[in-house]
């Protein structure tokens, strides 16, 4: 039986398909949109059966194309740029798209998991997935929440087969660079710090000191292990936070980044305040454009996540960050 990844060639689904290929399967249908073409360089060291765009996909799959062959979809497919602000088009690619999915997969019996997010929190403060904690801030979350309430209401009538909404929160580590501005602070602070030995933050704003907005920051490696748990329970559908459970400054990030830079150079580590006085960590004023759009605290609450019975630990930033730096460096 066949594996449907969509947002192959990305971020997230590009790790899915190579944690799939690490257990041997390779029957995998890569699904994407390569207008952006250099996405297809996170797909060179993946083994997969058949690549597809998203369009011609769902074309086919709506007139019986793969009936009786695909397993699971994996939708990772999506606009995940919180600054586009076409609400038709993220309303069609993000909420349109996975609803026609889903539908297929109820109908067919075919497990179904996709990417939801940590926007749909808005500025709440608390990050738990009950409906009173929700409200967007934007039209990228509101397209995934409201397709959590599909879910949501499809559950309380009965589903006929595995569904489950994965909440994504800072979500970093290989196989992003293709991102541009929307990759991680990760990945931004290294490349910063190779090309000009420093990094930039924000400045304080908001009752946050300088750098010290703080973020629940995720590795991607853990993503896909979740995600794969999911795959191997079928029973168990809902709606779960994804992230490591911890609030973290930017701060951390950066001193992370830097010093596995450094060990790499075989310098020192450093602490943020050596650091600051060294000018290696510059802060920036807040931006504008930014005031009042922006999540200055997020930390997933996994209660949820470990109820259903996901029991590892996850990295930390110091940890994942680490091991991201060390596979940057060999690129």
């Amino acid at each position: 039986m066949t594996i449907v990844v969509t947002g192959a060639a990305g971020f997230i689904g590009s790790n899915l398909v190579k944690a799939l290929n690490e257990r041997g399967v390779t029957d995998i249908i890569a699904v994407d949109n390569l207008s952006s073409g250099d996405k297809f360089r996170n797909l060179v060291d993946c083994e997969i059966a058949h690549y597809m765009d998203k369009h011609d996909f769902l074309a086919l799959l709506l007139e019986g194309e793969f009936e009786g062959e695909l397993s699971a979809i994996l939708h990772q497919g999506a606009c995940s740029d919180t600054m586009n602000h076409d609400g038709k088009y993220m309303m069609d690619n993000n909420y349109q798209y996975t609803l026609a999915l889903f539908d297929y997969c109820q109908h067919e019996e075919i497990q179904f998991l996709y990417a939801s997010s940590a926007a749909t929190y808005g500025k709440g403060a608390v990050f738990k997935e009950e409906r009173q904690y929700e409200g967007p801030l934007n039209v990228y979350g509101y397209s995934k929440f409201l397709f959590d309430q599909v879910l949501r209401q499809r559950m309380k009538e009965g589903l006929s087969a595995q569904a489950v909404g994965f909440r994504y929160f800072n979500v970093y580590g290989p196989r992003e660079q293709h991102k541009g501005r929307m990759a991680s602070v990760a990945f931004h602070h290294f490349n910063q710090y190779r090309e000009h030995g420093k990094v930039k933050l924000f400045g304080g704003w908001d009752g946050w000191g300088n750098g010290m907005q703080s973020r629940d920051f995720v590795s991607v490696e853990d993503v896909a292990k979740i995600n794969l748990y999911f795959l191997d329970h079928p029973e168990k559908s809902g709606i779960f936070n994804l992230g490591s459970g911890r609030s973290q400054p930017f701060n951390d990030v950066a001193v992370a980044t830097v010093n596995a830079c450094r060990r790499h150079d075989g310098q020192p580590a450093l602490s943020l305040d050596e650091m600051a006085a060294q000018g290696i960590v510059e802060y920036v004023d807040f931006p504008d454009a930014l005031k009042g759009k922006y999540q200055s605290f997020t930390q997933a609450d996994i209660g949820k996540l470990r109820s259903a019975g996901y029991d590892a630990e996850l990295f930390s930033v110091e940890q994942g960050v680490d091991r991201y730096v060390d596979w940057l460096i060999k690129q």
